[in-house]
Formats: structure tokens, C-alpha cells, sequence
């Protein structure tokens, strides 16, 4: 496997071992990614020596020098590309979040809740301990149901006299991703970017009771940069993370990053690209698709599931004949990792809490159809009938 590294050998030494089948071209064998695995057990004995002195810390992991800007203060820096999802979403700076957001409490006892750019940082730090000599984009962060209230003192003031700082206001719902720029594959043309990020519902939590477990939930995978579309498969994909402390849940961020088999999830993408599409098949797949979410409950349950609603299926039909780099070709054909790529793309559409889900199931739809395509016995053969 050829994984571009824009690194030295001696980062090369450093990277986390599911990374170890990765290689970078232009090295020799003996600089194959992670042939020697002692920096990940060196790095858990350290933390765990150390967990006693972290428990006493308050504040955020200090934020790694290598990364570069962070957002951490407002950037004139403004990157012009597609954004990893749209919806209802809004672009927001780290500092953003820092400075100009309030902070939630669970009411029963005034306890603060983990925020969201402690999510992030905390996230930040976790991935400069496993690749601790890459360089970090800065983080691209996008919230929703913006949450807005007034400071006591502008009680009875109307909403239109209000001045700004009397105005308070945090974001119900967040998603960030962090892409590590040095570890990039190609697939048909196609950069991809080894990328980490999270999710964050307010929602979701009781906040109207005492503090308890507050949930997160976390991927690794990659992001494709002819499109900006996440690539997410099940083992890089952490659906609900529990943590009660900073430590807590950087310690389980660990678990999820070292648990992913980047090589595994290469491999089952370029395996996409060995099977293709008539146009008739796609027509057939779009037309039972549109069934699936009507069928009787007993029928529905013998059936791969499908996340993918009536209004991503019409982006993936519009983008079949109109995407500049996923369309089908002059016979109507289109492979399987262009397919997979249109249902990508249309799930930039869905909300911030159910965007990874469905990005996960777009991969396995997509591979399930795949292997359906050369064996009729699966049960994804029935999108094909």
C-alpha cells in the first residue's frame, strides 16, 4: 500500500501502529510506516505513569506547538472550499467558540459540561500524543440551533435595544474535523486526506438534571479533497463516547484513533473501483431505494439498512448527471467508488447529529452493493432486483 508522506524518515518512525502497512514511496522497506510498534506502548506506559498527575490538572492539554493555526484567534485566512457539511450549519472559529460562547450547566447542581472547544482540544491533544510530528490544519468547525439569551441586567430591555454584551448564546449542536495534511493516499485520481473529527449534541444530554456522563461521538477516516466528502468506515467510528473528565475522554479519543485500520479501509475503498454501475442498475438501485423506507416493518428487517433518505437520493440522481467528478461516463456507467462518492456527497445535506451515521452506512451500502453486483445471494442483491 502507498501512502504519500510529506514527512522525513524520522516522522515516519513515529506513527501509530495501525499505520505499520503503510508505506511511503520513494523510502526504502526499512521505512516502512511502523514497522516498530514501541512508540504506541511506549506512549501508553507514559500515560499511564503519569494519570495521577493528570487527574490533578484543571485546566485544557496544552495545545501543540506543531499545529498550525488553530483558530484560536480570528484568522483573516479564509480557505475557499467546500465545507465537510452544509445543512443548517454555520463556519465558526476556535476563538469563536472560546470567547463569544457561554457554557451550559446541568441545573440540579450548576456543574459546567464539557464544551465544545474543550471537545476539540482535548481531541487535538490526543492526536498530537499519537502522531506527534505531523503538522494539523487548523480545525474546521460547524454548529447549529444556536441557543441565544440575555445577560440579567438587559432583563427587561426589548430584543431589539439589546447592545452585544448583553447578549449570550451557545451552539446546540457541533461538528469538527482536524486533518493531518501529511498522511494522504490516492484513490483513482482522487488525494485523500487522513482526517479525525467529532460530533457534539447538547441535545442529548439531560442538562436539566444533575452531571453525570456527557456523550461524544468520534471518527477517523478520510476526507476527499476533490470534493471535500468524509470517508468514514464502522472501525473508525466511535458512536457514543462517555466521559465524565477531560482525561476521560481523551483517553477513550486514544482507543478510537488506535483501533482504526487505516490499511484495511484504503483497500476496501480501492476495491470500489473494481466494479461498476450500468445505467439501468443505477436506475434500479435509486427506484428500490425510494421503496425501502416504505415497506412493511417485517420485510424492511430482512434488508441491509439504509440511512440515506428521499432527499439524498434526488442529490445522488442530480450528481449522477450533472457532478463534475463523479458523473457517469459517456455509456451511463459509473463505478462503485464514484457511487459511493455521490452518497457522500449527498449526505453533506443531513444534520449535524445524524451526519456521521449516515456516512458510515453510505460506505457499507456502498460495498455491500459492490459484492452484490458479482454474488446475487447477498442480501443487498435486493436494491438490484
Amino acid at each position: 500500500m502507498e501512502l504519500t508522506k510529506i514527512r522525513n524518515e524520522e516522522t515516519l518512525s513515529h506513527l501509530p501502529g495501525v499505520f505499520k502497512h503503510i508505506t511511503s514511496p520513494g523510502l526504502s522497506e526499512t521505512s516502512q510506516i511502523l514497522t516498530d510498534t514501541s512508540f504506541l506502548e511506549s506512549n501508553l506506559e507514559n500515560r499511564s505513569t503519569n494519570l495521577g498527575e493528570d487527574k490533578q490538572v484543571l485546566h485544557l492539554p496544552v495545545i501543540l506547538d506543531g499545529i498550525k493555526d488553530l483558530g484560536l484567534h480570528e484568522s483573516t485566512n479564509t480557505l475557499q472550499k467546500s465545507p465537510f457539511i452544509e445543512a443548517n450549519t454555520e463556519e465558526v472559529s476556535l476563538f469563536h467558540l472560546k470567547e463569544k460562547c457561554v457554557i451550559p450547566v446541568f441545573t440540579k447542581d450548576n456543574e459546567i459540561t464539557l464544551s465544545h472547544q474543550e471537545f476539540i482540544e482535548t481531541a487535538l491533544s490526543a492526536i498530537g500524543k499519537i502522531f506527534p510530528n505531523e503538522n494539523l490544519d487548523t480545525p474546521e468547525i460547524r454548529v447549529s440551533h444556536q441557543i441565544k439569551g440575555r445577560t440579567p441586567d438587559a432583563l427587561h430591555i426589548a430584543a431589539k435595544d439589546l447592545q452585544e454584551h448583553q447578549r449570550t448564546s451557545y451552539f446546540e449542536r457541533m461538528a469538527f474535523i482536524i486533518r493531518i495534511p501529511g498522511i494522504t493516499e490516492t484513490i483513482n485520481g482522487n488525494k485523500l486526506s487522513l482526517t479525525i473529527g467529532g460530533v457534539r449534541s447538547y441535545n442529548l444530554e439531560n442538562l436539566y438534571n444533575k452531571k453525570t456522563y456527557e456523550k461524544f461521538k468520534l471518527f477517523i477516516g478520510f476526507q476527499n479533497m476533490v470534493c471535500c466528502n468524509l470517508c468514514v468506515s464502522t472501525d473508525g467510528f466511535q458512536s457514543e463516547i462517555r466521559a465524565m473528565s477531560y482525561i476521560d475522554l481523551e483517553d477513550k479519543i486514544l482507543q478510537v484513533i488506535q483501533g482504526y485500520n487505516a490499511t484495511q479501509h484504503l483497500n476496501s475503498m480501492k476495491n470500489l473501483l473494481n466494479n461498476s454501475l450500468s445505467e439501468s442498475q443505477f436506475a434500479q438501485i435509486i427506484g428500490k431505494a425510494r421503496l425501502y423506507n416504505y415497506l412493511p416493518k417485517k420485510e424492511k428487517a430482512l434488508i441491509p439498512e439504509l440511512l440515506l433518505n428521499d432527499g439524498h437520493i434526488n442529490t445522488v440522481v442530480k450528481d449522477y448527471y450533472q457532478d463534475e467528478s463523479f458523473c457517469r461516463n459517456a455509456n451511463g456507467n459509473i463505478s462503485m467508488w464514484e457511487f459511493y462518492n455521490l452518497l457522500t456527497g449527498s449526505n453533506k445535506t443531513s444534520y449535524v447529529d445524524t451526519f456521521l451515521e449516515r456516512g458510515v452506512n453510505a460506505f457499507n451500502f456502498s460495498e455491500g452493493v459492490s459484492k452484490a453486483l458479482s454474488n446475487s445471494s447477498t442480501n443487498y442483491s435486493w436494491f438490484l432486483s
